[in-house]
């Protein structure tokens, strides 16, 4: 019946009515008009009549509250088994020897605290996932928001691919901690975790926004074509191979987004409960932006999104009480890749649907792990060291020395608030505004941690100034660098 009535009303603005571009109305035209409006006035006051007499009215859009409430039960039941599994994986890896021992001075516990944190968190999002499995099969345990995107009545579950990546990362991380395995190895499991992606198209898309332009500007708006083969390609029948530059460069892109998420998740898990709070915080506002698009209908993969939030908030969030300052378990490199990982296949998510803007605003949401990595590569650089040499001069490691443990953790908390917020405006108001607050916010940032970083380096060249000024005035040759640097810190 609405539809019925929908067009009927699109029947009746359909006819003319509009003022010449000169304004000046021929003959007749007002009296049409009028005519118009008044035939739009009943069918209005007749929709009305039909819709109070049948129970028959507009398909209301859900709101952000009411779609949080349908899914909140997979939030709750990753946080409860998070919670009950991390105390039993810490019996594990205690009885079984998996412990971090405080052998280097950068650590800052003092006595074998148990890895392994990691495992309970992926069977928290596992158990959150596997529930909204059950939500989708009985109605009793969950509902879904109502949409157009439905495969034969039911919405798209959390795809498998996604499953067999966040499997593929964990036991990668799991195998370092209990072993140890070289950076190939760790790296060849990333990789694999981001082949899984593409199978299913999983953030493959997310090229679309900045290539689709580009083919229109070259009249090549398909982005697609095929090269002919001089032969038929045996058993499989082809003539010639097709190439799609959105898939290709969607792939490639998934596989630098996990590669640097999971190793930058990985450099900051250097605090009790930093990247479990971090992963936290960005990830309420993922769901933030998750909800919104699920408001508009996006697209398939908006219970996706929401439930993959809501079982990476749950599951860091019952872990965080055993893993905050002192902690009692760690993630090890088993949960903060996983982490990495599930955080950054969200954010590519988002672009699922050609909105490449909403996957530069998850990336700013997910900012403080970008910048720490972009810091250490920066100073790594300026020192002449290997990328992967260890220091002390990660954001952690500054405020720990400024704050302590757990103010530190609460200043990167405040400062991953922040940009979560600049990211979720971003996915609401005019992109140029927030972009310049997020390059000053991360420039201010970044100068003042190099600046930080750099100053045992800048009291070195200002000792060995010094020095060679004094050697001038005496007339003696000017000392080595360090020695210069050793005496100066001596009168000081």
């Amino acid at each position: 019946m609405w539809s019925v009535v929908q067009a009927m009303l699109a029947g009746a603005t359909g006819l003319g009515g509009e003022a010449p571009p000169g304004g000046a109305l021929q003959p007749g035209v007002a009296a049409r008009i009028e005519q118009q409006h008044a035939a739009i006035a009943e069918l209005t006051k007749r929709q009305a009549e039909l819709e109070q007499f049948v129970g028959v009215s507009a398909p209301a859009r859900p709101t952000h509250l009411s779609i949080f409430e349908d899914y909140m039960w997979v939030m709750l039941v990753a946080f409860l088994v998070t919670l009950i599994a991390t105390p039993l994986m810490r019996r594990f890896a205690v009885a079984n020897g998996v412990i971090d021992r405080p052998s280097d001075p950068r650590k800052i516990h003092r006595y074998p605290i148990a890895y392994l944190g990691g495992a309970a968190v992926f069977l928290g999002v596992l158990a959150g996932i596997f529930y909204s499995y059950l939500g989708a099969k009985f109605d009793v345990l969950m509902t879904f928001h109502p949409s157009q995107h439905l495969a034969e009545g039911y919405h798209q579950m959390v795809p498998i691919s996604i499953l067999l990546g966040m499997t593929a990362i964990m036991l990668t991380g799991l195998i370092d901690d209990v072993m140890g395995i070289s950076p190939r190895i760790k790296i060849a499991g990333q990789l694999l975790a981001a082949a899984a992606l593409a199978i299913e198209n999983v953030g493959v898309r997310v090229a679309q926004g900045v290539l689709q332009p580009i083919g229109e500007a070259f009249g090549f708006q398909s982005l697609a074509f095929s090269i002919p083969l001089p032969f038929v390609v045996p058993g499989l029948g082809w003539q010639e191979i097709p190439i799609d530059l959105v898939y290709w460069s969607g792939t490639a892109i998934i596989a630098i987004f996990v590669l640097g998420a999971c190793n930058a998740s990985n450099l900051i898990d250097g605090l009790d409960g930093l990247l479990s709070g971090v992963t936290a915080i960005a990830n309420v506002g993922l769901l933030i932006v998750a909800i919104s698009l699920a408001a508009m209908d996006d697209g398939p993969r908006d219970a996706q999104r929401v439930i993959l939030c809501l079982s990476v908030i749950g599951a860091c969030l019952g872990f965080l009480p055993h893993n905050f300052n002192p902690a009692s378990i760690f993630l090890g490199d088993c949960g903060s890749l996983l982490l990495g990982f599930l955080t950054i296949t969200i954010v590519l998510s988002l672009g699922d649907t050609g909105k490449t803007h909403l996957v530069i605003a998850g990336l700013i949401i997910y900012s403080i792990p970008i910048l720490d990595t972009t810091l250490a590569i920066i100073r790594r650089k300026m020192a002449k060291k290997k990328m992967s040499d260890p220091d002390d001069q990660h954001l952690h490691h500054m405020l720990k020395r400024a704050l302590g443990v757990k103010g530190a953790a609460m200043a990167l908390y405040a400062l991953g608030t922040s940009f979560a917020v600049l990211g979720v405006m971003l996915s609401v108001i005019r992109a140029r505004f927030i972009y310049t607050l997020v390059i000053i916010f991360a420039s201010f940032i970044i100068v003042t941690a190099i600046k930080i970083a750099r100053r045992k380096h800048i009291e070195e060249q200002a000792a060995a100034y010094d020095a060679k000024r004094v050697a001038a005035a005496e007339g003696i040759p000017p000392p080595e660098p360090a020695a210069a640097a050793s005496s100066h810190a001596a009168a000081h």
